[in-house]
């Protein structure tokens, strides 16, 4: 189908994706862009905004206009003005001389700062740093720190004296790691030499006020080009938020007994609010979509009618039987599957591992999956403009915090580094789709129980290209990924610190919900699932555990690994237990929970230059803001947002 042949109310963006759009039937093919819930399985394409993707190599002006596009939180779909790029970067064919690796000394000297129990910066914070330093024509100090050399994704500049208030510090993203290098000269004439396989460009972003840096810093993009657009300065922006994590935002921060007000609330106005019985499909036959590689979960296989919002093959009229995996049509290593926990066989709730018994409710509440071939995508990780912060959770007891440090790792804000809640679009031709990633820093620790009592109470760790913004801590649940792409899952400990100078990305969240048997290699109910304070679970001061929740698993066939993301309309950590149990994971661990913008998936389809979305139930489509003309778009790709975010890509660009 050409993109002119698109159906009426779809609109488009240039995108460079490939594959085909698919057909869900006459009555599902046009998508009027209404405020009300979209019908299920419907594709939703993007608002009409400037071009999402930038072309490397490509001319400096057309892909300064991807970026105006961007909305902010106030305002969806502003144009920003266009940054424009002084002609001082020049190619060369000379590649400079690598900065040698950093001596046994200092890398101890910096593993010593890390480990200290005592006020830093963030700079401090990252043992694996390497800082060039040069001076500029005019005397000024210049100063070029490659955050995690191994990741070669962050870099700070810095340009000035230290505790100097003119001193200037620019957070700077190389978005080609893998095929390019960004180095500091220390010559007669500093300048950043930035080298692919092709040539070195030699770019001076320094100078007076009209210089590119200057220029790229007041553009308010999030994502402004420098140096003809080989890397990006990422700027401080304003992430959207929802107007319920506004209001209990503002209750929690300034109201006395804030907390409980929103806990009331919660609790019997939003209860079960989310949940969902499927009903059974009375007299019709169960049906099974063909061989996808990935076997049934142990479930009774009735035919149900549900509400997922995703566009699936072997389904019509929204039936799915449960426990069966479905592909996600025209996305190719993607799969859906539905389930309640009443159709989980009892030999699977009579197997290792203790869980809770389920109630009537949270027992016939549907529960939605997708997963990904991991063979076909890479996975990546962004913190939000503002959430998780890096100070203090105020669950710990006073015996864990410490009042002489701003946070447990010493550290308060991520400044002068800058977190935007987005996909860089420099992914966007490739992204497949977007999750929410976890518990805020507020409740990202433990109130009670063993884990409350050690590491100041073992707040919930992140990484960000490679760049520690808060320590892991032992005992908890982490999904990572290594600098060569490799994705897992486990309960991190202290001899696992060895691998942080190979982790790209990493999440902590609490404790398992599965942990891996070590003679099975699957999944058993973590020894925490039961146990409300200690396990961290969130909920009443009751323990009334059963809310909306979302959580993720790595699963494995003979051939291929999965990972697993699940969204739960009601259920307990023991209703997850056991469902991800069923489905065969080896592993699994929370995500976050209560309202569907802590719930969120969006998933995206690729159609020429056009990008169309979709999420796992249709009520997450009123979380995404809308664009000038009051058009949906999707958070976490079209604008910055709040919250952080996981996001897959596909590793080529074949559909």
């Amino acid at each position: 189908m050409d993109k002119n042949d698109a159906p009426r109310g779809m609109n488009s963006i240039a995108t460079g994706g490939t594959g085909p759009l698919r057909q869900k039937g006459p009555k599902e093919v046009i998508v009027p862009h209404v405020d009300l819930m979209p019908r299920r399985g419907a594709r939703r394409p993007l608002a009409t905004l400037a071009a999402l993707t930038l072309a490397f190599g490509g001319a400096a002006s057309a892909q300064a206009q991807t970026v105006p596009a961007l909305a902010t939180a106030t305002q969806t779909a502003t144009q920003v003005p266009a940054v424009t790029q002084p002609a001082i970067a020049q190619p060369i064919v000379a590649t400079p001389t690598p900065t040698p690796p950093l001596s046994p000394e200092v890398l101890a000297a910096q593993r010593a700062e890390y480990d200290a129990n005592k006020p830093k910066s963030i700079i401090e914070l990252q043992p694996f740093r390497q800082t060039t330093n040069a001076t500029l024509a005019d005397g000024r100090p210049v100063r070029l720190i490659s955050l995690n050399p191994a990741a070669n994704a962050w870099f700070l500049l810095q340009i000035g004296n230290d505790g100097d208030a003119t001193q200037q510090s620019y957070h700077i993203e190389n978005p080609d790691p893998t095929n390019q290098t960004l180095t500091l000269t220390t010559d007669a004439t500093p300048v950043l030499a930035v080298t692919n396989a092709t040539d070195t460009l030699r770019c001076e972003p320094w100078g007076d006020s009209s210089t590119m840096l200057s220029t790229a810093q007041s553009s308010g993009a999030p994502f402004a080009p420098i140096c003809n657009s080989r890397l990006f300065l990422r700027n401080h922006v304003k992430g959207a938020e929802s107007s319920l994590e506004k209001t209990t935002d503002f209750l929690r921060s300034n109201i006395w007994g804030g907390d409980l007000v929103v806990g009331f609330v919660k609790d019997t106005f939003f209860k079960d609010a989310f949940a969902e019985t499927g009903a059974n499909v009375a007299g019709a036959t169960a049906t099974n979509p063909g061989d996808t590689g990935l076997e049934p979960a142990q479930t009774l296989h009735t035919l149900v009618g549900t509400e997922s919002g995703l566009g699936l093959t072997g389904t019509d009229h929204g039936h799915m039987t449960l426990g069966i995996w479905y592909p996600v049509t025209g996305v190719s290593g993607v799969f859906s599957s539905a389930s309640k926990p009443d159709a989980i066989l009892d030999s699977v709730f009579k197997g290792p591992g203790k869980t809770n018994p389920l109630d009537n409710v949270e027992s016939t509440s549907m529960d939605y999956l997708v997963a990904f071939d991991l063979s076909q995508f890479n996975l990546g990780y962004a913190l939000g403009t503002i959430h998780p912060r890096l100070d203090w959770s105020p669950r710990p007891p006073a015996s864990s915090r410490d009042a002489s440090l701003p946070g447990p790792d010493g550290v308060g804000t991520a400044n002068p580094l800058v977190t935007i809640g987005m996909v860089s679009p420099a992914l966007t031709n490739r992204v497949v789709a977007a999750f929410i990633g976890g518990f805020k820093r507020e409740h990202g620790a433990f109130k009670s129980g063993p884990l409350s009592l050690v590491n100041h109470g073992s707040h919930y760790g992140f990484i960000e290209q490679g760049v520690i913004l808060s320590k892991l801590n032992p005992g908890l649940s982490t999904l990572y990924v290594l600098d060569d792409g490799t994705i897992n899952m486990k309960t991190w400990t202290t001899a696992d610190d060895a691998l942080l100078p190979k982790i790209r990305f990493a999440r902590q969240n609490g404790v398992p919900i599965l942990e891996t048997d070590p003679t099975t290699n699957l999944g058993i109910p973590g020894p925490l699932v039961t146990q409300w304070g200690p396990g961290n679970w969130s909920g009443s001061a009751d323990a009334q555990l059963r809310t909306l929740r979302a959580g993720a698993c790595l699963k494995e066939t003979a051939t291929t690994r999965f990972l697993v993301y699940g969204y739960f309309s009601t259920a307990t950590p023991s209703a997850m237990a056991r469902t991800f149990e069923a489905y065969g994971c080896k592993y699994a661990m929370m995500l976050d929970m209560n309202a569907m913008e802590h719930t969120y998936f969006a998933l995206y389809l690729h159609h020429g230059d056009q990008l169309h979305f979709e999420h796992m139930v249709p009520g997450m489509s009123l979380v995404d803001a809308k664009d000038a003309n009051g058009n949906r778009i999707p958070r976490f790709v079209t604008y910055p947002d709040n919250r952080d975010v996981f996001y897959l890509t596909r590793k080529s660009t074949t559909p």
